[in-house]
């Protein structure tokens, strides 16, 4: 398996003894909402409410906002959970973070909104708010940045899993490997449509600038 947090998911014990069936590699995308909020202070150093777009039929979200609300305490923002399942709920979802004054939003990385994420970066430039996700394909749509774990690197790696597995090794004592790689990825052409100067200090770290 990969997971964002698969001992908070409850699908292992730890991450040193999986235990049970499983193994794999633990993405880290639901502890990686504490460094989207810091990039999006980094960003914008006056932030100070954010919005977070999140679907609540989806458990790993529940996981995924407690990692942003301790985020948000220690930098001192103040959070505003909108949650949406349905296209049709995104009008209520916007107005929902206009009426909480939200400076900036932090998409919790789910199904849904990675489908939508085309429509969902352009009301966010539409009502001006800066934004970060956990998908690339996310900023590549219009959103303003994406941090995330290099998936195609945990691919890559779950095929050292499938052959210890193939060769006899027990799943459960194979311990779940944690990522090495992390992206960062800006697209100033969004920064632009929301009148914004991106910060040296985020360029130079960005694995990718969208021009």
């Amino acid at each position: 398996m990969s997971a964002g947090d698969p001992v908070g998911a409850g699908l292992i014990s730890s991450l040193a003894r999986p235990g049970g069936n499983v193994t794999g590699l633990s993405s880290q995308t639901a502890g990686g909402e504490e460094k989207r909020l810091a990039l999006l202070k980094e960003l914008r150093p006056s932030l100070s409410r954010v919005a977070v777009l999140s679907n609540p039929t989806n458990p790993y979200s529940v996981i995924a906002v407690e990692h942003a609300q301790r985020g948000a305490a220690a930098l001192g923002l103040s959070l505003g959970v909108v949650e949406l399942s349905a296209v049709s709920e995104l009008d209520v979802a916007f107005r929902a973070m206009r009426e909480k004054s939200a400076d900036a939003a932090l998409v919790i990385a789910n199904p849904f909104l990675a489908h939508e994420r085309a429509l969902v970066a352009k009301l966010l430039v539409e009502h001006q708010l800066p934004s970060i996700s956990a998908y690339h394909e996310c900023a590549v749509a219009g959103g303003l940045m994406a941090y995330m774990t290099s998936y195609y690197d945990i691919f890559r790696r779950e095929a050292i899993f499938i052959d210890k597995i193939f060769e006899g090794a027990k799943p459960g004592d194979l311990p779940i490997e944690q990522p090495t790689k992390f992206e960062l990825v800006i697209n100033l052409k969004t920064a632009k449509a929301l009148g914004l100067e991106v910060p040296l200090s985020l360029l130079v770290h960005a694995n990718r600038l969208i021009e």
